[in-house]
């Protein structure tokens, strides 16, 4: 199973636009995940899933797709293609989980081909049931689906109305053990506000986040990959630690034991993937 560890930008581009899939590989994403779902009209399903399978065959890692929901016939034929074609993405966007059944459907499905799963949480019952869904076996990070939780809860999207269910699912990521995405930006003019979005998400505890623009990967990649000086602070703390066995020991002013140094090992395994 393919992991998300490292990811800090996914940039979505529509399955009915493939002439777009090269330019998207090219913004400086982490991963392009080929969108079949809510991009992409009903008149346009079956060429947009044409396309997506074609361009998997080429091969690049860096490719993800989001399918339909399975609760609908789009989705469950893009699941059954999945299954026929020689490819498969590197990770499985799969809209609308509401429990860990769907996930298991995923497996049942593709078997032992199966990427890794990417749920996303997009209704109150989803959100209730996160935890689990975090846990099922073959889910390799869940995506914050701000959009429809938003009229779930009849408010609007933005960072305010959405922080405590941001924070609760944030939670049931870390009890899975898996990283956290945060929804896209969806102001495209609004650089100042992305980027303060993007930082307010990393603090709360997103490991990523989606984009819907090329323009939008920059500043998400800024907000969440390691600085060069939490790199360089994160290397002194590993080698005073080390020095010190493994005790608690001071650093830069402060007590150092191994629960902060998780975090700093978080950042060096971050650099570790991005350097891959």
């Amino acid at each position: 199973m393919t992991t998300a560890n490292g990811l800090s930008s996914m940039l979505f581009v529509p399955g009915s636009k493939p002439e777009r899939f090269e330019k998207a590989l090219a913004s400086g994403a982490d991963a392009v995940c080929i969108d079949l779902e809510d991009s992409v009209p009903e008149a346009g399903k079956v060429g947009a899933r044409t396309a997506a399978i074609a361009a998997l065959a080429g091969g690049d890692r860096r490719l993800a797709m989001r399918i339909n929901g399975l609760a609908t016939r789009a989705g469950l034929e893009d699941l059954l293609a999945l299954d026929d074609a020689a490819t498969l993405p590197a990770l499985l966007f799969v809209p609308m989980v509401e429990s860990d059944a769907q996930p298991a459907l995923v497996r049942a499905v593709l078997g032992d081909r199966a990427p890794g799963i990417v749920p996303l949480i997009e209704t109150v019952k989803g959100l209730r049931a996160a935890p689990d869904i975090a846990a099922a076996p073959g889910v390799a990070a869940m995506m914050f689906g701000g959009g429809d939780l938003s009229a779930d809860l009849g408010v609007m999207l933005a960072w305010e109305p959405l922080r405590t269910a941001r924070g609760l699912f944030v939670m049931a990521c870390a009890g899975g053990g898996i990283p956290a995405i945060d929804v896209p930006f969806l102001a495209l003019d609004d650089a100042d506000g992305l980027r303060a979005e993007a930082e307010a998400a990393k603090a709360m505890g997103f490991t990523g986040k989606a984009a819907i623009h090329p323009a939008q990967v920059a500043a998400i990649n800024a907000a969440f990959r390691p600085t060069a000086d939490e790199i360089a602070e994160a290397e002194e703390a590993q080698r005073v630690f080390d020095a010190a066995g493994g005790a608690a020991v001071r650093f830069n002013g402060r007590m150092l034991e191994t629960p902060i140094m998780r975090r700093y090992q978080r950042i060096l395994a971050m650099r570790s993937m991005q350097d891959a």
